[in-house]
C-alpha cells in the first residue's frame, strides 16, 4: 500500500466552539477507499518556547519560570514561552516572551526546530529557540493573570530532573531535547 492510500481528503468543515485560546472545528474527511468520517480539530495560535542560558562563576544555568498550571493543577518549572500573536514572527515572539516573563533580553536567538505539538488533533506549530547573551533589562511585564517567579537553575540539575516534578511539561522536554541535540548530546553519552 502506497502512502497516498493513507490520506484523508477534506470534504467540509464547520466551527463548533470558539474559546479564547483555541477554537474547535468539526471536519469531514474522506479516505482513499471512499469512507467518510468526522473528526474534531483544534485551531490554536503557534507557540514559541525560548531556552535561555547564561554562565555565572564558570557554571551554566537555564533562566526558567515557575508558574501554576491550571490543567495539571501543579506548579511547573519551565522555559519562558507563549503564544505567537497573529502576524508576529516566531523569533520576535520568543524574544518578547523572554522579556515579558523574565525581564531579560538576549544578544542572540536561533531557531532549534519547529514542529507539531500534537498532530492528531491540533493544527498549530511549536517553535523552539535557543537564546544566549542574556542581559537583565528590567522588571517583568506580565499579563493580568500571570503569576511567574524567575529562577536560575543549573543546566545539569534540569537535565537530571526532567520527567519528575516540577519538570512535567512535555513541551519543555521537547525544548530541552533540542538544546541537548544542539550541544552535541548523543545516545552514547547516556550509556
Amino acid at each position: 500500500m502506497g502512502s497516498e492510500n493513507l490520506l484523508w481528503i477534506p470534504v467540509s468543515e464547520k466551527p463548533i466552539a470558539d474559546h479564547r485560546i483555541f477554537s474547535a472545528v468539526e471536519t469531514e474527511r474522506r479516505s482513499a477507499d471512499g469512507r467518510s468520517a468526522h473528526f474534531i480539530v483544534l485551531d490554536a495560535p503557534d507557540w514559541a518556547i525560548v531556552v535561555p542560558t547564561l554562565t555565572e562563576g564558570g557554571r551554566e544555568y537555564f533562566l526558567m519560570v515557575r508558574q501554576y498550571r491550571h490543567g495539571s493543577e501543579t506548579l511547573s518549572l519551565e522555559f519562558p514561552g507563549g503564544v505567537v500573536e497573529r502576524g508576529e514572527d516566531p523569533a520576535e515572539a520568543a524574544l518578547r516572551e523572554l522579556r515579558e516573563e523574565t525581564g531579560y533580553t538576549a544578544a542572540s536567538i536561533r531557531l532549534a526546530s519547529s514542529m507539531s505539538p500534537n498532530p492528531a488533533f491540533m493544527r498549530n506549530s511549536l517553535h523552539v529557540f535557543i537564546a544566549e547573551g542574556l542581559e537583565f533589562e528590567g522588571d517583568q511585564r506580565l499579563d493580568e493573570n500571570e503569576r511567574i517567579a524567575v529562577e536560575k537553575v543549573a543546566t545539569e540539575d534540569v537535565v537530571s530532573g526532567f520527567g519528575r516534578p516540577p519538570y512535567g511539561h512535555a513541551l519543555m522536554a521537547t525544548a530541552l531535547f533540542f538544546w541537548l541535540r544542539e550541544r552535541g548530546w548523543s545516545r552514547k553519552d547516556s550509556c
